[in-house]
Protein backbone atom coordinates (compact mmCIF):
# COMPACT_ATOMS: atom_id res chain seq x y z
CA UNK A 1 0.00 0.00 0.00
CA UNK A 2 1.57 3.48 -0.56
CA UNK A 3 0.73 5.57 2.07
CA UNK A 4 2.07 8.93 -0.11
CA UNK A 5 -1.04 8.23 -2.28
CA UNK A 6 -3.18 9.52 0.55
CA UNK A 7 -0.88 11.78 2.85
CA UNK A 8 -2.91 14.74 0.38
CA UNK A 9 -6.19 13.40 1.46
CA UNK A 10 -5.29 13.00 4.95
CA UNK A 11 -3.70 16.47 5.06
CA UNK A 12 -6.79 18.04 3.51
CA UNK A 13 -9.37 16.08 5.78
CA UNK A 14 -7.19 17.15 8.89
CA UNK A 15 -7.35 20.93 7.98
CA UNK A 16 -11.06 20.05 7.29
CA UNK A 17 -11.62 18.84 11.20
CA UNK A 18 -9.52 21.42 12.23
CA UNK A 19 -10.90 24.17 10.65
CA UNK A 20 -14.38 22.79 12.08
CA UNK A 21 -13.97 22.43 15.34
CA UNK A 22 -11.98 25.75 15.25
CA UNK A 23 -15.21 27.19 13.48
CA UNK A 24 -17.49 25.78 15.96
CA UNK A 25 -15.71 26.92 19.13
CA UNK A 26 -16.15 30.50 17.93
CA UNK A 27 -19.63 29.81 17.54
CA UNK A 28 -20.54 27.76 20.99
CA UNK A 29 -18.63 30.41 22.68
CA UNK A 30 -20.78 32.95 21.37
CA UNK A 31 -23.16 31.23 21.85
CA UNK A 32 -22.71 30.54 25.21
CA UNK A 33 -21.91 34.50 26.39
CA UNK A 34 -25.16 35.33 25.10
CA UNK A 35 -27.28 33.09 26.98
CA UNK A 36 -25.16 34.82 29.68
CA UNK A 37 -26.08 37.93 28.89
CA UNK A 38 -29.82 37.00 28.29
CA UNK A 39 -29.80 35.90 32.06
CA UNK A 40 -28.23 39.26 32.79
CA UNK A 41 -30.71 41.50 31.36
CA UNK A 42 -33.45 39.12 32.79
CA UNK A 43 -32.15 40.09 36.38
CA UNK A 44 -32.30 43.73 35.42
CA UNK A 45 -35.37 43.39 34.57
CA UNK A 46 -36.60 41.49 37.75
CA UNK A 47 -34.83 44.08 39.71
CA UNK A 48 -36.79 46.86 37.76
CA UNK A 49 -40.27 45.04 38.43
CA UNK A 50 -39.63 44.52 41.68
CA UNK A 51 -39.61 48.23 41.92
CA UNK A 52 -42.65 48.74 39.76
CA UNK A 53 -44.54 47.17 42.25
CA UNK A 54 -42.99 48.72 44.77
CA UNK A 55 -43.94 51.71 43.90
CA UNK A 56 -47.56 50.93 43.12
CA UNK A 57 -47.59 50.08 47.10
CA UNK A 58 -46.05 53.08 48.09
CA UNK A 59 -48.43 55.22 45.76
CA UNK A 60 -51.16 53.50 47.30
CA UNK A 61 -49.81 54.05 50.79
CA UNK A 62 -49.59 57.78 50.46
CA UNK A 63 -53.10 58.44 48.68
CA UNK A 64 -54.38 58.05 51.86
CA UNK A 65 -53.25 61.09 53.03
CA UNK A 66 -56.03 63.15 52.62
CA UNK A 67 -54.20 66.24 50.96
CA UNK A 68 -51.30 64.92 50.01
CA UNK A 69 -50.13 66.54 46.49
CA UNK A 70 -52.03 64.68 43.71
CA UNK A 71 -49.72 65.97 41.00
CA UNK A 72 -46.86 64.27 42.92
CA UNK A 73 -48.37 60.92 42.35
CA UNK A 74 -49.82 61.48 39.26
CA UNK A 75 -46.15 62.09 38.06
CA UNK A 76 -44.75 58.95 39.86
CA UNK A 77 -48.16 56.62 38.01
CA UNK A 78 -47.15 58.38 34.75
CA UNK A 79 -43.18 58.06 35.04
CA UNK A 80 -44.30 54.02 36.31
CA UNK A 81 -46.34 53.64 33.14
CA UNK A 82 -44.21 54.64 30.57
CA UNK A 83 -40.55 52.56 32.41
CA UNK A 84 -43.17 49.41 31.67
CA UNK A 85 -44.09 50.27 28.38
CA UNK A 86 -40.27 50.64 27.16
CA UNK A 87 -38.69 46.79 26.21
CA UNK A 88 -35.96 45.86 25.31
CA UNK A 89 -35.00 42.68 22.94
CA UNK A 90 -32.17 40.83 24.80
CA UNK A 91 -31.53 38.60 21.69
CA UNK A 92 -30.37 42.19 19.93
CA UNK A 93 -29.60 45.11 22.55
CA UNK A 94 -29.02 48.15 20.54
CA UNK A 95 -27.61 51.17 21.87
CA UNK A 96 -30.96 53.47 21.14
CA UNK A 97 -32.82 50.74 23.31
CA UNK A 98 -30.76 51.14 26.32
CA UNK A 99 -30.89 54.46 26.32
CA UNK A 100 -34.38 54.24 25.84
CA UNK A 101 -34.79 51.91 28.75
CA UNK A 102 -32.71 54.30 30.70
CA UNK A 103 -34.20 57.36 30.16
CA UNK A 104 -37.77 55.61 31.13
CA UNK A 105 -36.58 54.57 34.00
CA UNK A 106 -34.84 57.48 35.17
CA UNK A 107 -37.54 59.56 34.61
CA UNK A 108 -39.19 57.04 37.36
CA UNK A 109 -36.02 57.40 39.67
CA UNK A 110 -36.83 61.11 39.38
CA UNK A 111 -40.53 61.45 40.10
CA UNK A 112 -40.26 59.13 43.31
CA UNK A 113 -37.53 61.54 44.50
CA UNK A 114 -39.57 63.84 44.01
CA UNK A 115 -42.78 62.07 45.72
CA UNK A 116 -40.19 60.88 49.19
CA UNK A 117 -39.01 64.36 49.45
CA UNK A 118 -43.09 65.90 49.10
CA UNK A 119 -43.33 63.04 51.87
CA UNK A 120 -41.27 64.80 54.32
CA UNK A 121 -43.95 67.91 54.73
CA UNK A 122 -46.66 64.84 55.93
CA UNK A 123 -45.25 63.40 59.29
CA UNK A 124 -48.51 61.72 59.92
CA UNK A 125 -47.43 59.54 56.79
CA UNK A 126 -43.58 59.68 57.28
CA UNK A 127 -44.53 58.06 60.82
CA UNK A 128 -46.96 54.96 59.16
CA UNK A 129 -45.17 51.63 59.46
CA UNK A 130 -46.06 50.67 56.12
CA UNK A 131 -44.57 53.50 54.04
CA UNK A 132 -41.29 52.66 56.39
CA UNK A 133 -40.78 49.65 55.43
CA UNK A 134 -41.86 50.01 51.81
CA UNK A 135 -39.49 52.97 51.93
CA UNK A 136 -36.84 50.89 53.21
CA UNK A 137 -37.39 48.16 50.58
CA UNK A 138 -37.66 50.77 47.84
CA UNK A 139 -33.93 51.74 48.91
CA UNK A 140 -32.70 47.57 49.02
CA UNK A 141 -34.25 47.33 46.00
CA UNK A 142 -32.13 50.69 44.12
CA UNK A 143 -29.07 48.77 45.17
CA UNK A 144 -30.47 45.11 43.71
CA UNK A 145 -31.09 47.34 40.59
CA UNK A 146 -27.21 48.78 40.63
CA UNK A 147 -26.29 45.31 41.12
CA UNK A 148 -27.17 44.03 38.10
CA UNK A 149 -26.94 46.27 35.86
CA UNK A 150 -23.31 46.08 37.18
CA UNK A 151 -23.85 42.07 36.16
CA UNK A 152 -25.14 42.90 32.93
CA UNK A 153 -22.25 45.41 31.89
CA UNK A 154 -20.00 42.34 33.29
CA UNK A 155 -21.77 39.25 31.14
CA UNK A 156 -21.49 42.11 27.76
CA UNK A 157 -17.96 42.85 27.95
CA UNK A 158 -16.54 38.87 27.77
CA UNK A 159 -19.13 38.63 24.84
CA UNK A 160 -18.15 41.30 22.75
CA UNK A 161 -14.33 40.93 23.32
CA UNK A 162 -14.92 37.57 21.68
CA UNK A 163 -16.62 38.63 18.75
CA UNK A 164 -14.76 41.69 18.01
CA UNK A 165 -11.00 39.75 18.48
CA UNK A 166 -9.79 38.79 15.22
CA UNK A 167 -9.72 36.53 13.58
CA UNK A 168 -13.34 35.77 16.00
CA UNK A 169 -14.75 38.35 14.14
CA UNK A 170 -14.46 37.04 10.51
CA UNK A 171 -16.76 34.99 11.63
CA UNK A 172 -19.15 36.47 14.32
CA UNK A 173 -21.11 38.48 11.76
CA UNK A 174 -21.77 35.53 9.58
CA UNK A 175 -23.29 33.42 12.30
CA UNK A 176 -25.54 36.38 13.35
CA UNK A 177 -23.34 37.94 16.50
CA UNK A 178 -23.49 41.70 16.87
CA UNK A 179 -22.23 43.87 19.62
CA UNK A 180 -23.75 44.55 22.58
CA UNK A 181 -24.54 47.68 24.46
CA UNK A 182 -23.26 48.77 27.80
CA UNK A 183 -25.22 50.12 30.44
CA UNK A 184 -24.27 53.60 31.26
CA UNK A 185 -24.85 56.51 33.59
CA UNK A 186 -27.87 58.44 32.82
CA UNK A 187 -27.44 61.46 30.99
CA UNK A 188 -26.34 64.00 33.66
CA UNK A 189 -25.10 62.07 35.95
CA UNK A 190 -21.68 63.33 35.69
CA UNK A 191 -22.89 67.27 36.88
CA UNK A 192 -22.26 67.32 40.98
CA UNK A 193 -25.18 67.71 43.07
CA UNK A 194 -26.19 70.93 44.03
CA UNK A 195 -26.70 70.75 48.04
CA UNK A 196 -29.00 73.71 50.02
CA UNK A 197 -29.44 73.97 53.42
Amino acid sequence: MNFKKFLPWIIVAVIVIVGYSWVKGINNTAVTLNQDIEESWGNVQTSYQRRNDLIGNLVNTVKGAADFEKSTLTAVIEARAKATQTTVDPSNITPEQLAAFNSAQSGVSSSLSRLLVTVEKYPDLKANQNFLKLQDELASTENQILTSRTRFNEAVKPYNTHIKTFPNSMFAGMFGFQEKAYFNAVEGAEKPVEVQF
